[in-house]
């Protein structure tokens, strides 16, 4: 079985205009992937605050203006960096997604990180059921089922 080891570039060139943020992004993005999974949704939530909830265009808009601009958030390996820049640009925007890591549902183990907006993944490939969530960044006041949310 193969599997692709970048994602694909969607939605043609990022705007300079949009460059540098997304830059930004994707750096704070890999600093923070480096951290523990409680740092990072700690970091994750107070950054949420104020924000409105992200509609999909939004969401994907920053994921493809993430993956535009690293490499390495279009590699296999990416998820958190490109999730949490994902998440740093809509915030920019002033909205949020829903940040989320879980596991595949059947072995072998696998982890994984995405965003959410409108009830749907952004721009994953996985059948909707594929993951488990174990933790979940909602905007504020929204409620996700069967997560940790903070």
């Amino acid at each position: 079985m193969s599997m692709p080891m970048s994602l694909e570039r969607r939605g043609g060139k990022l705007p300079l205009r949009r460059r540098p943020l997304a830059m930004a992004a994707v750096a704070t993005a890999r600093l923070l992937a480096t951290q523990p999974p409680g740092r990072i949704r700690s970091v994750l939530t107070r950054l949420r605050r104020g924000a409105a909830p992200a509609d999909y265009r939004q969401a994907l808009a920053a994921r493809d203006a993430v993956t535009a601009v690293s490499m390495a958030c279009r590699g296999a390996q990416g998820c958190v960096p490109r999730s949490v820049a994902t998440a740093l640009v809509c915030r920019a925007s002033g909205v949020w997604p829903t940040w989320c890591v879980g596991v595949r549902k059947v072995g072998p183990f696998a982890a994984h990180a995405w965003v959410e907006a409108d009830g749907v993944k952004v721009g994953e490939r996985e059948p909707v059921d594929y993951f488990q969530p174990l933790i979940a960044i909602p905007p504020e006041g929204v409620t996700v089922s069967g997560t940790t949310v903070s």
